[in-house]
């Protein structure tokens, strides 16, 4: 039953269900929570049975006073959507429907508001600033272009190779003088060619890695230095026999033509061949997207395929470097004219410090950085064979031309000789 102004109780409703009665909607202003007398209350609307339109609701927005004043209408949830690049977690309220806004972990998005869970980005994209799409990866290698040190590596390497055909020129154009003459002029040719394709290679290690340039970079450098460093070996071999044959009646002069350095250079170097011929066929190094040592790129590299080939290759070369550098300062201390002795020393010491240094400093890094290592390692090692062996004797050819006779090598002997 229903009560009407007068006070008058009739049927809210007919015998089909239809509601008969119109229903006042109240705002219920509480000013004392502590005194309900202070309750009161504020017709804002209506709701009633209409004739031609059925159901007919009507509400005063204007006259809602809300909590503080308060003039917009209330949220009718309790908690705000969380905007994309968020997700919903578990909220510390005791009512189910709350909850709280959460970031996007590194590597995850989502682009829709109040996502459930945040979307993986896949393996070669990672998420943008505000986690509301993936971006592709930046790839990384020395690129000719784009970094500095490439463009500074390639100016070394072209340089010194300039320079080494230089100093080829001058002593192939003067090598009928004593002081090339004395030196072994073969040797010193072989020598000069390696250093010179050496400071070429450099160029393989530059630019973005293939398979084919990740195999001839590693066997092009270890095959070229190892004949580098024969050479080296065989002329210490000549200065230390040369001397020896000297001697009336030694035994030493059967060995003193062009057949043992020729030997030792041809068995030293088939040696790393072999072992390059092996890695090559055996485990050849190739092209390796390395996507997991940065978050934000990937590295583009050569992966050499076998360490043990690697650094059995790496350990050939040490091993002449050594000897070599064992047997010129042992003889060190003979007649300067017999040969650069004391000058191989010095560059086999200059070598083998460079790559002692290179093994912990290429082991350390990653990336364009690890190449960069190895390129300076092979551009200082060249460099400091070709100063060391040949920059003085180019001195003498271009400017002391009276040095470079036969008398006064001779008269430099005879002299150190009898003191």
């Amino acid at each position: 039953m229903c009560t009407d102004e007068s006070g008058s109780e009739f049927k809210c409703f007919t015998n089909k269900g239809d509601k008969k009665c119109t229903y006042v909607i109240h705002n219920a202003i509480l000013w004392d929570i502590m005194n309900f007398s202070n309750l009161t209350m504020i017709t804002v609307g209506w709701h009633r049975q209409s004739s031609m339109d059925g159901l007919d609701l009507s509400v005063n927005t204007q006259d809602i006073v809300w909590k503080n004043n308060a003039k917009e209408v209330l949220r009718s949830q309790c908690s705000t959507s969380c905007s994309p690049g968020h997700r919903k977690v578990t909220s510390s309220s005791i009512y189910l429907c709350c909850y709280d806004c959460a970031p996007c972990s590194e590597g995850e998005m989502s682009n829709i508001s109040d996502s459930e869970n945040c979307m993986k980005c896949p393996e070669d994209t990672w998420s943008n600033e505000n986690r509301t799409f993936c971006v592709l990866k930046k790839m990384e290698y020395l690129s000719y272009t784009m970094d500095i040190i490439s463009v500074v590596l390639s100016c070394l390497s072209t340089f010194f190779c300039i320079l080494t055909v230089l100093i080829l020129i001058i002593f192939v154009s003067k090598h009928n003088t004593p002081i090339v003459r004395a030196n072994n002029k073969n040797l010193s040719f072989v020598l000069l060619v390696s250093i010179m394709l050496s400071f070429l290679c450099v160029f393989l290690f530059l630019g973005r890695p293939v398979d084919g340039a990740c195999m001839l970079r590693q066997i092009s450098a270890g095959i070229l230095l190892s004949v580098s460093v024969s050479s080296l070996l065989a002329k210490t071999l000549m200065v230390c026999i040369a001397f020896k044959a000297t001697k009336p009646g030694s035994v030493w002069r059967r060995w003193t033509g062009v057949k043992l350095p020729n030997y030792v250079l041809l068995i030293c170097s088939s040696v790393q061949v072999v072992l390059c011929m092996s890695w090559v066929t055996f485990s050849p190094p190739f092209q390796e997207l390395d996507m997991h040592s940065y978050k934000e790129k990937i590295i583009v590299q050569c992966n050499e395929g076998s360490d043990l080939f690697f650094y059995s290759v790496l350990g050939y070369m040490g091993s002449l470097a050594a000897i070599s550098f064992i047997t010129a300062f042992l003889v060190r201390t003979l007649p300067d004219s017999f040969n650069e002795a004391k000058h191989i020393t010095f560059s086999m010491l200059v070598f083998c410090s460079v790559w002692i240094a290179m093994i912990p400093a290429y082991l350390s890094t990653k990336g364009k950085y690890m190449v960069a290592v190895e390129i300076f390692a092979i551009l200082t090692s060249n460099a400091g064979l070709l100063g060391c062996i040949f920059l003085q004797k180019c001195y003498i050819i271009l400017f002391r031309p009276e040095l470079n006779t036969r008398k006064h090598i001779l008269g430099l002997n005879n002299t150190m000789l009898h003191q």
